[in-house]
């Protein structure tokens, strides 16, 4: 039977030249990953007026896959797409504080590459990534979503600084890498931060990039985080084994159920400066979560 983007693909390939999708966004996204004229090896260049370079290639490349995926929203087979982020749109109104704790730049990576749909279980940037060779699509743009589609969020630890960039080690990997914070939050060693880190999009890029604007955690340990997570990997596994070698991966992308890491965003909110938002409380612990209530 092939899988929804198979099905996806197929269908799109096929009207090309009808009017039974409407391929303009499509048509839009992929003029503009070509304009970008953006090579493999050669000079970063900021696309964004005021952005780090390499956080450049990121935002234009998220920006991108936006116009893609809403040619693909309005096709039959995503309609279980639209209903869990439009049902999430109007639960969590993201934008930004004061309005809301879950900002565009992490509410738009989870849409497009964390939110499953379909039998096959897509997401939005999987279906992409099947497309875009039949759109000759510049190879730039899919290394770059392939990288963002690999991508989680994680609870990171800051280890001090190197050079420009932060050390965060992740709690559960114990992984250490060098970061690019382009929100501007230098932060303070011991911290636990709950962000989104993608790896170099470039050769000439020396550092990760941090996504989105910092989620830093106040008034717990790492050890809470530990725990947490040992918890949460149990339960899931004692629910439905999934089949994967990594588990806490799949947890920290696809959570217990679609809207799990914007509900503990929501509800764990206690307050933010423009170059970073603040949490408090353990996930599974509601007592711990300041906007948490019986009814959520």
């Amino acid at each position: 039977m092939g899988s929804v983007a198979d099905k996806i693909a197929k269908k799109i390939v096929s009207s090309r030249g009808a009017k039974v999708v409407d391929l303009a966004s499509w048509r839009e996204g992929r003029k503009m990953a070509l304009e970008a004229g953006l090579g493999d090896e050669g000079p970063v260049p900021a696309k964004f007026a005021g952005l780090d370079p390499c956080h450049g290639i990121y935002a234009l490349a998220e920006n991108v896959a936006s116009l893609m995926a809403e040619s693909i929203s309005g096709m039959r087979e995503a309609k279980g797409y639209v209903r869990i982020v439009g049902d999430a749109e109007d639960e969590y109104m993201p934008s930004g504080p004061p309005m809301s704790p879950l900002t565009a730049s992490y509410f738009t990576m989870w849409a497009l590459f964390d939110v499953r749909f379909g039998s096959s279980r897509e997401t939005m940037g999987s279906c992409i990534l099947r497309i875009a060779p039949e759109f000759d699509c510049p190879s730039w743009l899919t290394d770059t979503v392939e990288r963002m589609q690999q991508s989680r969020m994680g609870f990171f630890v800051h280890c001090g600084s190197e050079g420009e960039g932060v050390l965060l080690r992740e709690v559960g990997t114990g992984e250490i890498v060098s970061c690019a914070v382009p929100a501007g939050y230098a932060g303070s060693e011991g911290e636990i931060w709950f962000v989104r880190v993608l790896p170099p999009p470039h050769p000439l890029c020396r550092h990760h990039v941090v996504f989105n604007t910092p989620y830093v955690i106040r008034d717990y340990p790492e050890r809470a985080y530990v725990d947490y997570l040992e918890r949460e990997l149990a339960r899931m596994k004692a629910k439905k084994p999934r089949g994967t070698d990594d588990a806490l991966g799949d947890l920290m992308k696809y959570g217990p159920d679609p809207n799990h890491w914007n509900e503990y965003i929501h509800c764990g909110y206690s307050g933010h400066r423009h170059e970073a938002i603040f949490l408090t409380g353990i996930p599974d612990i509601r007592q711990s979560l300041p906007h948490a209530s019986a009814y959520r």
